[in-house]
């Protein structure tokens, strides 16, 4: 027990104390998190043999629960006057375009079966939010017009058509096309629905008790937190999406509570980071570096595709009629940047009982691994050759 806590700790704590080395030199703050799980696992000088996708995906959904979350309180409610439609259009006709794309064309180029071809394409069809709030808080970027606002609410929004795409086609690669009907189109309200309004319900609820009842200062942050995890488990076993009810949520408790909002702010931030950390060295565990090289030439070429036309297309599409400057069109397509929730989501066909196996996973590892050294290197290059950078 000693010996794993000082591991465990030591990772941590020098993992932290390195993040300035990577905001000077620009580095995606995340890709070191998942080296470091790499360097700790079975190929690596930790040797640690970690194979449980069983586990991981149940301790990420918590991760990335209390993520949302955090990213949600920080969401003021002028930036959803300002940027709301937009976000709400890519989070939902922007995901299913992105995965169409890229699905349509790894089918013909790769003559993958399409089922399969699109589910990749589903699971790497959204934006993370993690990955995107992180990027642009470490580079300090303020950019002009809806900018912010709409990749931010995008990341935060597009998560459940995700998941939703992804789950229904699980369905079909390992049932056939008979499973989708009534069943799929229930899924989407379920997950869509009732994540709006046990969000919406759940944070009045925890706004109007933290504003009355009378708690030491120090419990107040806590007190919120708990209330987060109770509201994504209720939301999820009541088959809603329990990623949007905890984002919405977050919305509303930065909007009615009275308590010290800053704190609370402050103590979920830190929260959020050490869920990223902590969510990105156990994937990093999770993959085997030795099996991603025979799995790479494909998945590069996919990320290409994803990085260099699906994404842009899909975000032009999206926004040319909402009179956004074709430069900003450029920017938010090109900062549509993945992070643990594609690999999360990889998890899912994995553990299912049909045909797909760990390189899919692989695969996705590496897309994923590609666009945070890409796209998340380039982010302040491109918004000041856009001009979309204040």
């Amino acid at each position: 027990m000693e010996t794993w806590l000082i591991v465990g700790a030591a990772v941590f704590f020098f993992g932290i104390l390195l993040t300035p080395i990577t905001i000077r030199s620009g580095a995606p703050l995340l890709l070191l998190f998942l080296g470091l799980g790499m360097l700790l696992g079975e190929n690596g000088p930790g040797g640690i043999d970690f194979d449980n996708f069983q586990l991981a995906y149940d301790l990420g959904s918590i991760a990335l629960a209390i993520i949302l979350f955090a990213g949600g309180l920080e969401t003021d409610v002028s930036d959803i006057k300002k940027a709301g439609v937009p976000a709400l259009v890519l989070a939902t006709v922007g995901v299913c375009l992105t995965s169409a794309i890229v699905g349509g064309i790894i089918a013909f180029v790769f003559h993958i079966p399409l089922s399969i071809a699109l589910l990749f394409g589903a699971v790497i069809g959204s934006t993370d939010a993690a990955a995107t709030f992180m990027s642009l808080q470490q580079r300090a970027i303020n950019l002009v017009g809806r900018c912010k606002e709409t990749i931010l609410l995008e990341s935060g929004l597009n998560d459940p058509v995700a998941i939703f795409l992804t789950l229904a086609l699980v369905s079909v690669v390992d049932n056939g096309t008979q499973t989708l009907g009534g069943s799929t189109v229930h899924i989407l309200i379920s997950q869509l629905g009732l994540g709006v309004l046990f969000g919406i319900a759940g944070g009045f609820i925890l706004a109007w008790l933290a504003n009355r009842v009378p708690l030491q200062s120090g419990l107040y942050s806590v007190f919120v937190l708990a209330g987060c995890l109770l509201l994504f488990g209720v939301t999820t076993s009541l088959e809603g999406s329990g990623f949007l009810a905890v984002f919405v949520g977050g919305i509303v408790i930065n909007a009615r509570i009275r308590e010290p909002l800053h704190n609370i702010v402050n103590f979920h931030a830190g929260m959020a980071w050490l869920s990223q950390i902590g969510l990105f060295l156990m994937l990093g565990l999770l993959v085997t570096p030795k099996d991603l090289l025979k799995d790479a030439p494909q998945a590069l070429m996919i990320a290409a595709v994803l990085m260099f036309v699906a994404r842009p297309l899909a975000a032009m599409v999206c926004l040319a009629p909402l009179k956004f400057p074709f430069r900003e069109q450029l920017f938010i397509g090109w900062v549509g940047l993945l992070g643990a929730v594609p690999i999360f989501f990889a998890i899912i066909p994995v553990i299912s009982p049909g045909p797909v196996t760990v390189e899919f996973f692989n695969e996705v590892f590496i897309v994923v691994i590609a666009s945070l050294v890409i796209q998340g290197w380039s982010i302040s290059f491109a918004a000041k050759v856009l001009k979309v950078k204040e």
